[in-house]
């Protein structure tokens, strides 16, 4: 081989081996930066478009995708410490054409961080509505998805905002007085009992704690590698301070029990979508509600957590679309009939 090819090779390798080697130096230094290019380019690829909602020095950051069609906008209210690219896994599998929105909920990521008034559950009410009436989205009846924390507001937004909504998912939605304890709760109550010098299981501050939070909030066993634990920590801890807040705020006795104190006032369409295996909120608040609401729509998901949207995305997206489309096909027989 003559020397001229050699060095061909050489070029071609080197050319090859520094992105190569970039990339591992960046996930071994800087994991962080790589699990915020992740969600860019998993929006990216799934069409989501970042944008920002401004009402009067309050900015709201979602994403969207898709214009409002035949079938109701949908908006997505995300668990507490997350933001609106935990939907991402289950957006995959929505069709293309619907309107989706997904928020995030006040002073988490994108949107403004105030003051605790904006962090009770209907201080998150009342902000989200400002976005809706920003945005216009409530022009025509749209469908609210929330999970947990997100649940809790979803519920009560539908309690007080009735006219908006259009029909409602609550997946695991905290707020209510179940009848079990979970483990969760009962870490709780060691949390407590420490006043607080021990760290609440839902703002891990090292990678240790990190891997014990997705364990509590998963039933199905992900294995997540000792640098994205890392670099998910690392994403967290500037805002842990900000996390311990809103977490007082929405335990405190005004919003524990809030979807509790006002599910009876709930007209909307629902369906509640709930994990057997949730370790963090009781699976028995779906037979709450139940009875409360007779004609909402139980989901049951077997081998699943808390997570669901993660745990169980393809699932969890059928079971909404075929909910929003009963919905439709009742109303369509209703009008029929009248007609």
């Amino acid at each position: 081989m003559d020397q001229d090819m050699v060095n061909m090779f050489a070029i071609a390798a080197g050319t090859l081996a520094i992105p190569l080697l970039l990339f591992m130096a960046s996930f071994m230094l800087w994991p962080s930066s790589l699990i915020k290019v992740y969600y860019w380019y998993w929006r990216r690829t799934l069409g989501l478009q970042v944008r920002y909602a401004d009402c009067g020095g309050y900015r709201f950051c979602y994403s969207h995708r898709g214009k409002p069609g035949l079938r109701p906008s949908i908006l997505m209210l995300h668990d507490f410490s997350a933001h609106k690219d935990t939907w991402l896994p289950m957006v995959k599998y929505l069709p293309k054409h619907l309107h989706l929105l997904c928020v995030d909920m006040p002073g988490h990521e994108g949107t403004t961080r105030t003051s605790t008034d904006d962090y009770s559950i209907q201080g998150q009410v009342k902000r989200i509505r400002q976005f809706v009436e920003a945005i216009r989205l409530n022009r025509k009846p749209f469908h609210l998805v929330g999970t947990s924390m997100g649940g809790t507001v979803a519920g009560v937004y539908a309690a007080c905002h009735p006219s908006d909504l259009y029909s409602l998912t609550l997946i695991c939605p905290a707020g209510l007085k179940n009848q079990n304890e979970t483990k969760f709760d009962c870490r709780m109550h060691d949390v407590e009992h420490s006043q607080y010098t021990l760290n609440i299981p839902l703002i891990p501050s090292t990678p240790e704690e990190m891997e014990e939070m997705l364990k509590l909030c998963s039933h199905v066993r992900f294995r997540v590698p000792q640098q994205i634990l890392q670099g998910l920590v690392d994403v967290r801890i500037p805002h842990n301070d900000f996390y311990h807040e809103v977490f007082m705020e929405i335990m405190s006795e005004n919003s524990k029990y809030a979807l509790h104190e006002h599910m009876q006032q709930i007209t909307t369409p629902l369906q509640v979508i709930w994990g057997k295996q949730d370790q963090v909120v009781d699976v028995s608040g779906a037979a709450v509600l139940a009875e409360a609401l007779p004609h909402c729509r139980v989901d049951m998901l077997e081998n699943c957590g808390h997570s669901v949207v993660m745990e169980r995305p393809r699932q969890t997206a059928k079971l909404i679309l075929d909910f929003i489309i009963s919905q439709q096909n009742t109303e369509s027989a209703s009008t029929k009939k009248k007609s």
